[in-house]
């Protein structure tokens, strides 16, 4: 088995994979093209267009992540290769910690105190109780159900929302298009975590945030391309006087880095961060690597993404 590794840290996962795979040969994308053709497996992270041209034996590719939108719109994707995804592998924790952080930003109004704190105004707001701090988590996929779970055990009324029916202790399920309609109407922060397909993108748009109650908020550690730009911006309002959206926390934009003239950067109700909200952990995703290309390699059972559902 070869099995080539590209991501921002290479030398190290080629080394960590080694000891877990001693039965196969690790390289990285720095070895010569001669040997990079060579490579039976691709363990990767956004692999660029070049890369996967030249990797005309592929078998299959890991992605090193639960987003797989990058790599299904890469144009040098070979098709029919077997793609299998992280599914959470230790994300699910930090991703939660982002998510309560966003909750409590809002429900314990720290965005209003900030705003006070720059007009030296002393101020005290009455304090909302989490119980009656409902929220939306869009997405119950591995890491979605595990972060609902998370703040349904912190004491926030949580409803849960996937394209098809799901049952989860404690949350409040609900699915398709009149579920959707159903969750918004009724949630004072929405939480972000849908992989990117087509359906998904711009799911966040216009009609979607009219629907929200006056005042909510939305939090975003999912993809980027689920909002509506334009929509989110005329719903926050101008920069001062409050829209319909009270303020949104933005870790996944369309285009990363975001751009420096983006608008976003700028507004007094958005707070962006960049793409951090659930790095993935080397220890936990190694497990779930070397499973899999064993898998690959062996002819065993495995789940692998399907590419015209886009997870």
């Amino acid at each position: 088995m070869k099995v080539l590794v590209h991501n921002d840290e290479p030398k190290r996962w080629q080394e960590a994979l080694a000891a877990r795979l001693p039965e196969a040969e690790i390289f990285t994308s720095a070895a010569p093209a001669a040997k990079r053709r060579e490579a039976d497996y691709l363990v990767a992270w956004k692999p660029p267009a070049s890369l996967l041209s030249e990797l005309v034996a592929l078998k299959g590719i890991v992605n090193l992540g639960a987003g797989v939108d990058a790599l299904l719109n890469n144009p040098e994707l070979p098709a029919g290769v077997p793609i299998v995804k992280l599914r959470d592998a230790g994300m699910a924790e930090p991703i939660g910690d982002y998510v309560r952080y966003g909750l409590l930003h809002f429900q314990r109004d720290f965005d209003r105190y900030r705003r006070r704190q720059h007009a030296r105004e002393w101020r005290e707001h009455t304090m909302c109780d989490k119980a009656d701090w409902p929220v939306g988590v869009l997405g119950l996929g591995a890491i979605g159900a595990r972060v609902a779970t998370m703040i349904a055990a912190d004491g926030f009324p949580v409803h849960g929302w996937s394209r098809s029916p799901k049952r989860l202790d404690d949350i409040t399920c609900h699915h398709g298009d009149n579920g959707l309609e159903a969750l918004l109407s009724q949630v004072k922060s929405l939480v972000l975590l849908l992989p990117d397909t087509p359906a998904t993108r711009h799911i966040i748009n216009a009609r979607t945030l009219a629907l929200l109650p006056e005042g909510a908020s939305l939090i975003n550690p999912g993809r980027g391309t689920l909002i509506d730009e334009a929509a989110l911006l005329d719903a926050l309002g101008a920069s001062t006087v409050e829209g319909r959206l009270r303020g949104a926390v933005l870790d996944a934009f369309p285009e990363e880095p975001l751009p420096e003239t983006s608008p976003l950067w700028s507004h007094p109700r958005v707070w962006i961060t960049p793409h951090m909200a659930g790095p993935t952990p080397l220890v936990e995703a190694l497990d779930q690597v070397a499973e899999a290309l064993r898998s690959l390699a062996n002819g065993a059972p495995i789940d692998v993404v399907d590419p015209k559902a886009g997870y």
